[in-house]
């Protein structure tokens, strides 16, 4: 078994269609993007940085993309919700084309009554003007839904390439499962080292952003073998 993950691609879809030149700055350089986050919001360089305050940036960095709020991050660093504001606050500050994106997301989402992926496809918002709590789940979707959406476009994208690619060079493998940002192959073994840089390939150059897409490669007797 052969899996190909697609590394980070929700932060670099992000990255992209927000036009945040740090970030892209970060990837294009190859930079630890968890890293360069906690060094640009806690203002420490990154050689002395400490595990914890990557971890910090880390839960920042994902849970942006899914709308976290204070609470929902204090609870993921079991730290005081105040704590967790101010460092969303200083991630904004640092990003504000983060925040940018996110509000004006939100208001193309009440007017028109969707979202839409990077390559047009809409995503519908039925309750986006809801009142009290569904309200908060609705905005944060609207927000998360063309980044998630357009990851899920480029891994399709990607599949409808491979079956050509797999014939035409007569490889023995087979594609058998995509779960989220990976595909699971089988390979026979006089067709792995082929197989794994021609689909790594395939991944990587499907669509081009202004950050590159880059693939994690697995390999095993079994899934857990490939983690």
């Amino acid at each position: 078994l052969v899996s190909f993950d697609y590394s980070q691609i929700e932060l670099r879809i992000l990255a992209h269609i927000a036009n945040i030149k740090n970030l892209q700055n970060a990837f294009n350089d190859g930079h630890d993007i968890h890293s360069q986050t906690a060094s640009e919001v806690f203002q420490v360089p990154i050689e002395n940085l400490n595990p914890e305050l990557r971890r910090q940036a880390k839960a920042i960095n994902f849970g942006v993309i899914y709308g976290i709020s204070a609470f929902g991050l204090a609870n993921n660093l079991r730290i005081a919700r105040e704590k967790a504001k101010n460092f969303i606050e200083k991630y904004f500050e640092r990003y504000p084309e983060i925040k940018n994106y996110m509000d004006q997301t939100v208001i193309e989402a009440k007017e028109k009554g969707y979202v839409q992926t990077l390559f047009g496809r809409k995503i519908y918002t039925p309750n986006i003007n809801s009142k009290g709590p569904a309200a908060g789940f609705a905005k944060r979707s609207a927000i998360n839904a063309p980044i998630q959406g357009t990851a899920a476009d480029i891994i399709k994208l990607a599949m409808i390439k491979i079956p050509k690619l797999l014939i035409e060079n007569n490889l023995n493998a087979k594609l058998v499962l995509q779960v989220h940002d990976e595909l699971l192959f089988e390979v026979e073994p006089d067709s792995l080292e082929i197989t794994t840089k021609l689909v790594k390939k395939t991944m990587e150059d499907c669509v081009k952003l202004n950050v590159p897409l880059l693939v994690d490669i697995g390999i095993g007797d079994n899934w857990m073998e490939t983690k």
